[in-house]
């Protein structure tokens, strides 16, 4: 296939070259005032004359045409993809990616205050009970009390009646709608996803979710979105139904950490992480464990490699020939 491609290239030019030639050559004919002969005898004497240095110009040309072409079809089919795509979002330096790096808890918290206060109107987190908050982000005290604050229904009781209750440790995060009917209707059409997995149902899911609720802008000229959309290069297409929700001042922190557009971001995000992978700090220490122990059985392994094989290894064996 390389050579295939190679050997394209290099007849491209010279293809380019000959037609370009070809259509000269009529061009002079036609033009011409000379009889037909002496038009002959003067193309031929031209291309004798111009064969070499006019043929290396006219593919110089032609692999500069071919190159600009490939470049603009290039640039064309990347706009498009990105239109459609949705732009790549950069790559942010979140402190728990590293080896043996554990999640920001006190983000944790307030990643779910913003939660709380801001998505939850419209996001369900159907996979989330309050007790895996617990140890995590608050004492099992202040998750009961929080807990207590929701009604669920629940039931049949001993008549066979539904009944509320309030909310215990056991119970999910409350549902924003009854329904994904009465969720697109409320929206516009638009149904909110829910958020448990959002950052590993999405392509570099963490950056993504930071750069699409941040990366709201005005959209540039030439550009037109739909009554009840909003312009985000981010998200597939430019055009979103949820408005920009982060905003200066949104909420206000318990432990005083000023409540600016990217620290929300950043905190939300590491809440979302922490619910797709709660398991993440146990998965890293359990590799660092097992990693040291097999270490170790390498270790003896090598050591008694040696011990067992050296003698066979560094001996040396001398053949006395009796002749």
């Amino acid at each position: 296939e390389e050579l295939f491609s190679s050997r394209l290239k290099r007849s491209a030019p010279m293809a380019a070259g000959r037609a370009i030639h070809q259509l000269l050559r009529k061009k002079l004919q036609s033009h011409s005032s000379v009889p037909p002969l002496l038009s002959s005898l003067v193309v031929k004497q031209g291309q004798d004359g111009f064969g070499n240095a006019g043929m290396k110009s006219l593919r110089a040309l032609a692999l500069i045409g071919a190159g600009v072409s490939g470049i603009l079809s290039f640039a064309t089919v990347s706009s498009a993809d990105e239109a459609e795509e949705g732009l790549a979002c950069p790559s942010y330096p979140w402190p728990h990616k590293g080896i043996l790096s554990s999640y920001d808890h006190a983000s944790i918290r307030r990643g779910h205050q913003v939660y709380q206060q801001v998505c939850a109107s419209c996001h369900s987190m159907s996979l989330i009970s309050y007790r895996d908050l617990v140890g995590v982000a608050y004492t099992e005290e202040e998750v009961k009390a929080m807990a207590a604050e929701i009604e669920v229904v629940d039931g049949p009781n001993d008549e066979g009646e539904m009944f509320t209750r309030p909310g215990k440790l056991s119970d999910r995060f409350p549902q924003p709608y009854a329904n994904e009917q009465a969720a697109r209707f409320a929206n516009g059409g638009a149904y909110p996803p829910d958020l448990s997995l959002i950052t590993k149902a999405r392509h570099n899911g963490q950056n993504y979710v930071f750069a699409l609720l941040t990366g709201y802008h005005d959209p540039p000229a030439g550009v037109s979105i739909r009554e009840g959309l909003h312009y985000n290069p981010y998200f597939p297409g430019g055009a979103i139904a949820m408005p920009k929700m982060l905003i200066d001042g949104a909420v206000e922190y318990e432990d005083g950490t000023p409540a600016t557009e990217s620290q929300m971001g950043k905190d939300v995000v590491t809440f979302l992480s922490w619910a797709a992978e709660p398991e993440m700090e146990e998965r890293k220490l359990m590799g660092f464990k097992w990693i040291f122990v097999l270490s170790l059985a390498l270790l003896q392994a090598g050591y008694y490699r040696r011990l067992k094989w050296s003698i066979f290894k560094s001996r040396k064996l001398v053949v006395d020939v009796v002749n």
